[in-house]
Formats: structure tokens, C-alpha cells, sequence
């Protein structure tokens, strides 16, 4: 079952995060603070997924605007190849539709070839001509929790 990501199910969430390899966490952003803010700013844009009161996938999406962008999406690896992670991706892009968002953007890290072929395989393109640049804006440390 597909519902709307709530701030409740941050412990279930987290732990299959940082369970999953190639998640590229980080400390501030990734805290129940950090999610909590960015569930307040998008409250219809994120999805968990629920099998025998057990979540087993999760998809954490939102917008500026003028962009959506999806960070995690994640589903449990006996639970792959069911439909789920497609099913939580529609689930997204709907809603960032019907927040009046034309396009998606997503980021892949480098060393994840399971979700690099998830994505092309669903029809999104690699952008090989964007550069991603990034900056730490705050005083508190922003370090990775954990890299897969």
C-alpha cells in the first residue's frame, strides 16, 4: 500500500536508509529535524510503501517551484521487482504534477549500477553535459552518515 510519507515513519525510514547501500546520507539533512522541514515544505510529494504493516519502499521527492527533484528512493530488497519502486515513482511525479511541476530531476550516485539501470530503464535520461556543484551553507558540520 502507497501513502503519503509522514514524519512518524522517520525510525522505520532511516533504518532502511542507512541499511541500503549507496544512499549518501547526510547528518543535517537526513535527521528527523531535517526531514521533518522538508516534509512541512512538501507535504504531498513523498510516499512509503507498506506491505503486512511492514514498510518495505519509500520515495522522498519535492519542488522549488520550477523543478521537482527526487533524493530517495529506496525499496527493500526482497521486496524488488514487484513493482513497487515504479509505483512510488508514479505516485511522485503525479503529485509534483498536480503541483504544476514539468520536470523531474534526480541524482545518482556514480557507484549505484542497480539504480543508474532503474532509472534509464524507466525512461529517464543521464544529463551528461550538467555539472553538479554543491555547498555546505551552514556553521554546523553537514558530514555523510553513510556511504555504500
Amino acid at each position: 500500500m502507497i501513502k503519503k510519507m509522514r514524519i512518524e515513519n522517520y525510525e522505520e525510514l532511516f533504518a532502511m536508509w542507512k541499511n541500503t547501500p549507496n544512499m549518501g546520507l547526510r547528518s543535517l539533512d537526513d535527521s528527523k529535524e531535517g526531514i521533518s522541514f522538508f516534509l512541512r515544505r512538501n507535504p504531498d510529494t513523498n510516499f512509503v510503501a507498506y506491505e503486512d504493516n511492514k514498510l518495505v519502499g519509500a520515495i522522498l521527492s519535492g519542488h522549488d517551484g520550477r523543478r521537482g527533484y527526487i533524493y530517495h528512493t529506496v525499496v527493500l530488497p526482497e521486496y524488488r521487482r514487484r513493482g513497487i519502486a515504479s509505483d512510488l515513482v508514479s505516485a511522485a511525479v503525479e503529485a509534483l504534477r498536480k503541483e504544476g511541476i514539468t520536470r523531474v530531476c534526480l541524482n545518482v550516485m556514480e557507484t549505484n549500477e542497480q539504480g543508474k539501470k532503474f532509472w534509464i530503464d524507466k525512461g529517464w535520461e543521464k544529463k551528461v553535459f550538467l555539472g553538479f556543484y554543491s555547498k555546505a551553507i551552514t556553521d554546523k558540520e553537514n558530514l555523510p552518515l553513510f556511504k555504500g
